[in-house]
């Protein structure tokens, strides 16, 4: 298996310096370049054409949402991992409705941080558990909640499994949680995004943590 090429996009040298330093050491992983700034983040993206972006939501007075946004209209697919100092409800939202695959905070571990690189250049989506706590009161709620609102063409056990995929987790590990098959679980989150008119777990993410909030 080839190493993931990663493009590292912060406005910090130090910051770049010590993932560089990190990711050197790792063998899944091969950082090709890094930039500043988000026409910098963009050239660099169409010149490289990086597997992942490791990306910073402040650059300096931009920010990395137009990164993500415009990286996801290129004709190739890299993947977007934010790395950033915000655990803040709206800005996670915002990353996952900008089109991002994953949201990792800054002061997370290294084997973490490697893990989700790995898992977001697998195709998977992941959120910082730093996070998750409100995704996860969230999912209780929907559980419980029994009256008409923006989830009523879903099943209660789709809305189970969006609200897993909300909170990050896999496939794989949303079928041990609900003892599943993970084709099983697959064919659920098929018909859960073509039920909202979606096509990435991002999206679906996206979705409910903004509209069960309303719920």
């Amino acid at each position: 298996m080839s190493a993931i090429r990663i493009l590292i996009v912060d406005d910090h040298d130090c910051v770049c310096a010590g993932l560089r330093t990190l990711l050197s050491g790792v063998p899944t992983v091969d950082v090709v370049g890094e930039a500043r700034n988000v026409s910098m983040a963009l050239a660099e993206t169409r010149r490289l054409k990086p597997d992942l972006i490791l990306l910073d939501i402040r650059l300096g007075t931009e920010s990395g949402f137009d990164v993500c946004r415009q990286v996801r209209e290129l004709p190739w697919k890299t993947r977007v991992l934010f790395l950033t100092s915000s655990a803040d409800d709206a800005v996670v939202l915002e990353s996952m409705s900008a089109g991002a695959d994953g949201y990792i905070v800054k002061d997370v571990g290294s084997a973490n941080l490697i893990r989700a690189i790995e898992t977001v250049a697998a195709g998977q989506f992941v959120l910082d558990p730093a996070v998750t706590q409100s995704v996860i009161g969230r999912v209780k709620g929907l559980d419980a909640a029994s009256g008409p609102g923006r989830f009523d063409s879903l099943s209660p056990q789709e809305r189970r499994i969006l609200g897993l995929v909300a909170k990050g987790q896999t496939n794989k590990e949303i079928a041990n949680v609900m003892g599943l098959s993970d084709k099983t679980v697959k064919n659920y989150l098929s018909k859960v995004l073509e039920k909202l008119q979606l096509s990435r777990r991002s999206e679906a993410a996206a979705f409910f943590v903004q509209h069960s909030k309303t719920e």
